[in-house]
């Protein structure tokens, strides 16, 4: 792949690919969930502007750090168009995520530290987990794994369970 002049204004999706690393089928995903966007030339050929590598880069980093798709989004429409997002912007998204990621931390946490002795209290019970999940209270919530839900739910006392 021929490598963009550092003066170009627009990339080819190949261009984009190469200089961000993503794979094109992800950029055309990207665009039709309204993450990047792109010009169609005379013949129908995406371009994309050069402040698009700095949103891609961004998509990519709020994604591994488990930010969905749809939250990103939303943060994106927050700046203006074809403008290459700023340590401030990311200082202001990233901070909105925060509680997010303390919650997803702290379940991580409570599964790594329950692990050896729940498997989730559901649908799987050992019987050890009737000590943690006495006549299956979790259960009524609905099948599957609760205690690993992605909703905190604190291991259940002789009083019955409660949430955070």
């Amino acid at each position: 792949m021929t490598r963009a002049p550092w003066n170009t204004k627009e990339l080819t999706v190949g261009q984009l690919s190469e200089r961000s690393g993503v794979a094109v089928s992800a950029l055309h995903f990207y665009e039709a969930k309204g993450l990047i966007s792109s010009r169609r030339t005379a013949g129908n050929q995406r371009r994309y502007t050069r402040d698009t590598l700095r949103r891609v880069a961004f998509v990519r980093l709020a994604q591994r750090i488990g930010i969905p798709l749809k939250t990103i989004r939303e943060a994106l429409e927050t700046l203006p168009e074809e403008r290459t997002p700023t340590r401030t912007d990311w200082a202001r998204l990233s901070a909105a995520w925060r509680g997010e990621l303390d919650d997803r931390i702290e379940q991580l946490q409570r599964l790594r530290d329950d692990l050896t002795d729940c498997i989730g209290c559901g649908c799987l019970s050992l019987d050890r987990c009737a000590l943690a999940n006495q006549y299956d209270r979790l259960g009524d919530e609905g099948p599957g794994a609760r205690r690993i839900d992605t909703h905190i739910v604190r291991p259940c006392a002789p009083e019955g369970c409660r949430t955070a």
